[in-house]
């Protein structure tokens, strides 16, 4: 059995606010929000870890690189369990590297590092853990994109307005890059 509970963020979710609570998720019923041809699905957040990390699954088609980006205060983690993902990362003196990476492989973006990845295979998965001393992200997802209630990838790719990249930097540590130039392709 699966409880539902109201949050801050949702009418319903799977996971409780309560950092005191334990809980258990079946595969694919955390809060899931798709952006760009993705879904997202977040198991746990800041609420649930009182800010120190959270823990995610982005999966999606093969399809274009998501925006370059960096977190000033979040390290990130990329572990891939299906497919491939190709990982751009640019160190903080500007070194550019990419990486394909495949069920097993694991990635990792350090604080002040730009990156972005590109699904390079259909139905590929990334399991993300983020964690920083500003707290974490995962809500952004849903405010850059949108939540749903349904399983499965959108039918057709949510690319938010130029414009609504500037709302989220602030609140959730994420600072795009645009016009952004990956010279390792």
């Amino acid at each position: 059995m699966t409880i539902e509970y109201a949050t801050r963020y949702r009418s319903a979710s799977r996971i409780p606010a309560d950092p005191a609570k334990p809980y258990f998720i079946e595969k694919g019923e955390g809060d899931r929000a798709h952006l760009f041809g993705d879904l997202v699905t977040v198991y746990a957040g800041g609420e649930q870890t009182e800010g120190t990390f959270n823990f995610f699954t982005v999966e999606g088609p093969k399809g274009d690189v998501i925006p370059a980006h960096r977190h000033a205060d979040t390290h990130e983690v990329f572990y891939i369990t299906a497919g491939a993902v190709r990982l751009f990362v640019e160190d903080t003196e500007g070194e550019q590297q990419e990486k394909l990476l495949t069920p097993g492989d694991f990635g990792f973006v350090p604080k002040n590092c730009t990156h972005a990845y590109r699904m390079e295979r259909h139905h590929s998965q990334v399991v993300g853990v983020a964690a920083g001393p500003a707290g974490t992200f995962e809500r952004f997802f849903e405010t850059l994109g949108a939540p749903v209630t349904e399983l499965g990838l959108p039918r057709t790719p949510l690319i938010p307005a130029p414009e609504k990249f500037a709302t989220v930097p602030r609140e959730y540590d994420v600072e795009f890059k645009p016009g952004h130039q990956w010279r390792t392709r």
